[in-house]
C-alpha cells in the first residue's frame, strides 16, 4: 500500500541549487577530456597548422596577383606566374581541409569518450538516488535534462575547439602580419571593428538569452505534459480526458510560441547590428588600402590580400553571435546535468561498510520509528521478530504503515529511531547492494520493462537460462498463459506492462522474485490483483516457495495469511495486536473485527499447521 500522507522533498532537494559560473563548470568538464589529453594535444596541433596554412593562402594569392602585373602583349606572359605559385596555392587550400578533418578525427574519440562517460556517471547517480526523488521526478523534464547535457558536450567542444580557439588563432596571425607588413592603422582598425563587433554580440546576446532559457523551460513542460498524458493513456480515455489534456499541453505549446518569436526577433536584431559593424570596418579598410594602392606604398596584391584576410576573419565572426549563445546554452544544459550529479543521495553506505552476511535470516525491527514528514510520524516504536525460516504477516487498514516497513527493510528510506537488524546486522551498517541482493519483493504495482515476457522474467537474475525462466513461470502459473501466446516468451508486454492485465503482471512479478530466490522474501499484497481461484493456486505456491525462507508477507485480505507463524496488526502505526490466526480470533479485538467485515460474519477456517 501506498502511504496516507505526501512525501515532500528531502531539504537538500527543496532548495535551489545557485547556478555554477561557466568557469566552474568547463574546470568540471575538463578531467574527462583530460584522460585523452595525447589526442587533445594532436587535436591542437591540427587546429594549428589548419590555421597556418589558411592564412598563407591569401599571402600567396598576393604574390600570384603581384606575379601578373605586366604590360599587356608581353611575350614572356604565359611564364610570369610560376607553376609553383599555383600548385602551392592549391596544396594550402587542400592542406587546410586536411588537418581540419585530420583534427575532427583525432579527437572524435575524446568528445564521444567524454560524452559516454558523463552520461554513464549520471545514469549510475540516478539508480542511487533515493526513492523519494524518483518519486517525486518529472520523467519528461529530466529525460531532456540529461539528453541536453549530453548534447552540451558535443557542442561546447565543437564550438570551442572547432570555432572559436581557431578563429582567435587565425585572428592573432593576421593581426601580427598586418601590423608587421603594412601600416599599423590596418591592425588598428580591424582591432578596433573586433572589439566593437564582440562587444555588440556578447551584451545583446546575454540580453536575449532569457528568451532562449524561456523556450527550454516551456520545451520541458511541454514534453513532460505529453510524456505523462501517453503513459496514463487508459486514465485520459477513462474520463474522456483527451482535450482536457490536449488544451493542457497546448498552453504549454503557446508559451513555447511566444518565446521563440521573442528570441527571433532579438536574433535579427544581433544579425543586423553584426552586420553593420562588419560593413563599417570593411569601407574603412578598403579605402586605407585603395589610398595606399593609388600613392604606390601598396600594391595590388596587398590589397587582395587585405580584403581576403578580412573575408576569412569576418565569414566566421557572423556566426559568433550564435556561437556565443550556443556555448552559453551548452554551458547551462551541462550544468543541469551535473545538478543531478550533485543531487544529494540520501541514502548512502556508511564508509567502509562491510557486505551483509546472511546466516540464518531472522529479520528484527526494534523500536522504530519512521516519518516521510517529520510533522506526521507513520510508524511508532514498531518491535517484532521475523525468526529465520518462518513467516510473518502485517495486515492493517490502508495508511496504517504496513508497506512502510518493507520500504525501511529494503532501505529505501533509512528510520528515524530504532533499528532494523538482518542476523544481528543493523541494515544501516552494511552495504546496500549486499542487503538488497539477500531480499526479493514481489511488490503491490508491479511495473515492467517495454520488452519481452522472458526479458522481463529473468531480470530476477540476468543470464539465466530458457529453461529457469520456464520453471519459475510455472511455478507462478503463467507458463500456460505465456505457452499460449503466438509468440510464446517473445511476447512484448509493453510500456509498463500494459499489454498484461494486472494478475498477469503480478504473476510475471512473483516469478522473477522465484527466480533471484534470496533467502529473505516479501510479499507487498502479492496476490492482489488475481481472482479467487488463481490466488488459492499462487497462495499455495508461494507457501510451498517461503519453506526454510525468512518471509515478511503485507496484506490487506486476512484470508490469505491465516497460515502464517505470526501475524502483527498495524493499526495508526503501532502494534495493536500480535499473534497466531487462531490467537487473534480468539481474543476477539481488532483483528476478529476485520475478518468478520471481510467474510460478512462467517466463522473462521481453522488454521492449518505450516512447518
Amino acid at each position: 500500500m501506498r502511504p496516507s500522507v505526501a512525501m515532500p522533498p528531502a531539504p537538500a532537494e527543496t532548495a535551489a541549487r545557485a547556478p555554477r559560473s561557466d568557469i566552474t563548470t568547463l574546470k568540471r568538464l575538463l578531467p574527462y577530456l583530460w584522460q585523452y589529453r595525447v589526442r587533445v594535444l594532436l587535436a591542437l596541433a591540427f587546429m594549428v597548422a589548419a590555421k597556418g596554412a589558411n592564412v598563407s593562402v591569401p599571402i600567396l594569392l598576393k604574390h600570384i596577383v603581384d606575379a601578373l602585373t605586366i604590360k599587356p602583349g608581353d611575350p614572356a606572359a604565359l611564364l610570369v606566374v610560376p607553376v609553383g605559385l599555383l600548385v602551392a596555392y592549391g596544396a594550402l587550400r587542400l592542406s587546410t581541409t586536411l588537418f581540419t578533418e585530420l583534427r575532427e578525427l583525432i579527437f572524435a574519440k575524446a568528445t564521444e569518450g567524454a560524452a559516454r562517460s558523463i552520461s554513464l556517471q549520471v545514469f549510475r547517480h540516478l539508480h542511487a538516488l533515493s526513492l523519494r526523488f524518483h518519486l517525486e521526478r518529472q520523467t519528461g523534464g529530466m529525460t531532456r535534462d540529461i539528453e541536453r547535457g549530453t548534447r552540451a558536450v558535443h557542442s561546447l567542444i565543437s564550438y570551442s575547439l572547432y570555432s572559436i580557439l581557431p578563429t582567435l588563432i587565425e585572428l592573432a596571425l593576421v593581426l601580427t602580419i598586418l601590423a608587421v607588413q603594412f601600416d599599423a592603422s590596418f591592425a588598428w582598425i580591424t582591432g578596433a571593428a573586433l572589439v566593437v563587433y564582440i562587444t555588440f554580440t556578447i551584451t545583446l546576446t546575454e540580453w536575449r538569452t532569457k528568451f532562449r532559457r524561456q523556450m527550454n523551460e516551456f520545451d520541458s513542460t511541454a514534453h513532460t505534459k505529453a510524456i505523462d498524458a501517453l503513459i496514463n493513456y487508459e486514465t485520459v480515455k477513462y474520463f474522456n480526458n483527451e482535450d482536457f489534456e490536449a488544451k493542457r499541453y497546448d498552453e504549454s505549446l503557446e508559451k513555447l510560441r511566444r518565446a521563440a518569436l521573442k528570441s527571433q526577433s532579438t536574433l535579427s536584431m544581433l544579425n543586423t547590428g553584426q552586420q553593420l559593424v562588419i560593413a563599417v570596418a570593411l569601407i574603412a579598410m578598403l579605402w586605407r588600402a585603395t589610398q595606399g594602392v593609388a600613392s604606390g606604398a601598396l600594391t595590388l596584391g596587398d590589397l587582395v590580400m587585405i580584403n581576403a584576410f578580412m573575408i576569412q576573419l569576418y565569414i566566421p565572426l557572423n556566426f559568433l553571435g550564435v556561437l556565443y549563445r550556443e556555448i552559453k546554452q551548452s554551458l547551462t544544459d551541462l550544468d543541469k546535468m551535473f545538478g543531478l550529479l550533485d543531487r544529494d543521495r540520501e541514502i548512502a553506505d556508511a564508509p567502509g561498510a562491510p557486505e551483509l552476511q546472511v546466516r540464518a535470516g531472522t529479520v528484527r525491527f526494534e523500536s522504530v520509528g519512521f516519518a516521510y514528514d517529520p510533522a506526521r510520524p507513520i510508524l511508532h516504536d514498531i518491535s517484532f521478530e521475523i525468526p529465520a525460516g518462518q513467516t510473518v504477516a502485517v495486515v492493517g487498514s490502508s495508511g496504517a504503515g504496513k508497506s512502510t516497513l518493507a520500504r525501511l527493510l529494503y532501505r529505501f528510506y533509512d528510520i528515524g529511531s530504532g533499528r532494523i537488524t538482518i542476523d544481528g546486522q543493523d541494515i544501516r551498517s552494511v552495504q546496500q547492494a549486499s542487503l538488497r541482493r539477500a531480499i526479493g519483493i514481489v511488490p503491490q504495482d508491479t511495473v515492467l520493462f517495454n520488452d519481452t515476457v522472458e526479458y522481463n522474467i529473468a531480470y530476477g537474475r540476468p543470464g539465466a537460462s530458457r529453461a529457469e525462466v520456464e520453471a519459475v513461470a510455472q511455478a507462478a502459473h503463467i507458463h500456460a498463459f505465456i505457452a499460449g501466446t503466438p509468440k510464446a516468451y517473445d511476447t512484448m508486454v509493453g510500456e509498463r506492462g500494459l499489454k498484461l492485465s494486472g494478475g498477469e503482471k503480478q504473476r510475471v512479478a512473483i516469478a522473477r522474485t522465484l527466480l533471484k530466490n534470496p533467502p529473505i522474501l516479501i510479499f507487498d499484497e502479492a496476490t492482489s490483483a488475481l481472482d479467487s481461484a488463481n490466488e488459492r493456486a499462487i497462495q499455495a505456491e508461494l507457501k510451498n516457495v517461503s519453506v526454510g525462507k525468512t518471509t515478511l508477507v503485507i496484506a490487506h485480505r486476512l484470508s490469505t495469511v491465516v497460515d502464517a507463524h505470526r501475524i502483527v496488526v498495524l493499526h495508526q502505526g503501532r502494534i495493536a495486536e500480535t499473534g497466531t490466526h487462531d490467537e487473534l480470533l480468539a481474543l476477539d479485538g481488532r483483528y476478529a473485527d476485520m475478518w468478520r467485515l471481510q467474510n460478512g460474519g462467517a466463522e473462521p477456517p481453522a488454521a492449518t499447521d505450516r512447518p
